[in-house]
């Protein structure tokens, strides 16, 4: 897989539709030497092997290592999205007992996170977009300190307290999704943004599994308010080391890095990306505020959040009964034994996601080769080498989406057979094989997904992920308030045919998309050259 991060700028934003495409260099599919993977990529040469020119610039200074920790630290901090939500979940018979209200008056707390949850990184992503993510990044930290600390100290006759400072949690915690995902756009050309949205994504995916056990243990042991001051910790914990380390990444303000942004843009210790020359040519356009909701005005960017969003639903759903499911069918296990099963699923999307990463970037390098090859077959051809990752030429939707049925495929029928396995009654093994399984794929298709959705609007990153965000956790919330209704109504097996058969159902999805995604980008592209060409006039 050596070939599969390319980091040339020919394979940019070239894949963007947006007005304002990033600057891109030209680059040949075949190179000498070595760039910041240590793959080769560094000296372009012509087919028949002869050096063509001087060596292509990278898209980003950043070195691998550089990539990886800005990439691991900003999942770190998009864990918190979910990680709060899900860890309140264990709590809330003791809470509700220590607020004196009743199970329903606690549950609102959780339907109000998940509504400001769907709602806020409109807001801070569509800032990042414009004033840079460190700033933004560093701004949703303090506030979810700051809503822990309240929390962890709300008196008990407060219940409107409570509702107001849950609210203000999902308002800083519910952000950093939209705002790692721009970081990594920043950073990654597209022909290596699988891998690192692959190990991206294990942190926002991962905290609906860990925050239930950690939940448990800490309510358990320390009480209930031990819960916001883990949170506070960790939070804060996160926010040093962003604020010692975390470079600006905007292109429109530092370019690939290289270009200095303002001072009070800069780290504490700026050991990341220093010492190289300045490439001002790099640096895009500073934007004005856009609304983000223009952005479902595409159709290939809507169809693919309401994919990515009935995927998500189903998974919510399987999630959020575990534990309601689990006992009554498992009476021996106990309640910790009953929260780490919830580490089967998590373990499936650890893996699954590192491992899809790669196998999206293998994808975009075979694409890329194909369309090579059937360029220098065709006599008539005009198409530079170099000119294929161009959006004009270059497939994106395949190399995002072609194996995205087989993952549907094994993903329904892991969640039927988990549905029917608890309806049986057998070996508590088979549901947690399948929860692995679920997890898996179910990563595997949010990732693609994912990153589709950020080449198609790549000087939107947080906005669009946003955007992502909104959708699914709407749809999330309704699996969530909808599913004991069914599991009463049509029993474990049938449900869980019903939530696959609905995704089935959206699976012409992916030849629609692939079919006429290039069409509608075509369409954006010549509005955008019209716009560009009557500006000038």
């Amino acid at each position: 897989m050596n070939s599969a991060r390319h980091t040339s700028t020919g394979d940019v934003e070239d894949n963007a539709t947006m007005v304002q495409p990033y600057p891109a260099e030209p680059q040949d599919e075949k190179h000498i030497g070595s760039d910041s993977h240590g793959k080769q990529d560094a000296i372009t040469t012509s087919n028949n092997g002869a050096p063509s020119g001087p060596p292509s610039k990278p898209y980003s200074i950043y070195t691998a290592s550089e990539k990886w920790f800005i990439v691991a630290l900003t999942g770190f901090a998009a864990m918190f999205s979910p990680l709060t939500a899900n860890i309140y979940f264990p709590a809330i018979p003791t809470i509700s007992a220590a607020f004196h209200k009743s199970t329903e008056l606690i549950n609102l707390t959780v339907t109000v996170y998940m509504v400001v949850q769907g709602v806020s990184p409109m807001f801070w992503g569509t800032l990042s977009d414009r004033w840079g993510r460190r700033p933004m990044f560093i701004g949703c930290m303090v506030v979810l300190c700051g809503a822990c600390v309240g929390l962890a100290l709300v008196p008990t006759d407060a219940y409107w307290l409570l509702m107001v400072l849950r609210c203000l949690q999902a308002a800083g915690s519910a952000s950093t999704v939209a705002l790692g995902a721009g970081v990594v756009v920043d950073i990654a050309a597209p022909a290596e943004r699988g891998s690192f949205f692959g190990m991206w994504n294990i942190g926002p995916m991962v905290g609906p599994c860990i925050g239930p056990v950690l939940g448990g243990v800490l309510s358990d042991r320390l009480g209930w308010r031990a819960i916001f001051w883990f949170l506070c910790i960790a939070a804060g914990v996160c926010a040093i080391v962003m604020v010692l380390f975390l470079p600006e990444t905007l292109r429109a303000l530092v370019g690939d890095g290289s270009v200095p942004p303002p001072k009070s843009y800069r780290p504490l210790i700026p050991v990341i990306g220093t010492q190289r020359e300045p490439d001002y040519s790099t640096r895009g356009t500073r934007r004005g505020f856009a609304n983000p909701l223009l952005l479902f005005l595409y159709p290939d960017v809507t169809i693919t959040l309401l994919f990515n969003a009935l995927v998500y639903a189903e998974f919510y759903a399987v999630t959020a009964t575990i534990s309601t499911l689990f006992q009554p069918t498992y009476p021996f296990l106990t309640e910790t034994d009953t929260g780490l099963c919830f580490l089967a699923i998590g373990g499936g999307m650890m893996i699954g996601g590192v491992v899809n990463g790669e196998l999206l970037d293998w994808e975009y390098q075979r694409v890329k080769r194909k369309v090579l090859s059937k360029l220098e077959q065709d006599p008539e051809n005009k198409v530079k080498p170099e000119d294929i990752t161009k959006e004009e030429y270059f497939p994106i939707e395949v190399a995002r989406l072609r194996m995205m049925p087989i993952f549907l495929a094994v993903f329904a029928a892991a969640c039927i057979g988990y549905g029917w396995c608890l309806e049986a009654g057998v070996s508590i093994a088979g549901p947690l094989i399948l929860q692995f399984i679920i997890g898996w794929t179910c990563v595997a298709m949010m990732n693609s997904a994912q990153t589709l959705i950020v080449d198609l609007a790549p000087q939107h990153g947080s906005a669009i992920t946003a955007c992502n965000n909104l959708v699914r956790c709407s749809f999330g919330a309704v699996a969530v308030s909808v599913i004991d209704l069914i599991l009463k109504r049509l029993g474990t097996g049938w449900t869980y045919v019903l939530l696959s058969g609905i995704c089935i159902a959206f699976s012409p999805y992916f030849w629609i998309q692939m079919k006429y995604g290039p069409k509608w980008r075509a369409k954006r592209r010549a509005r955008r050259q019209a716009t560009e060409t009557s500006s000038r006039a």
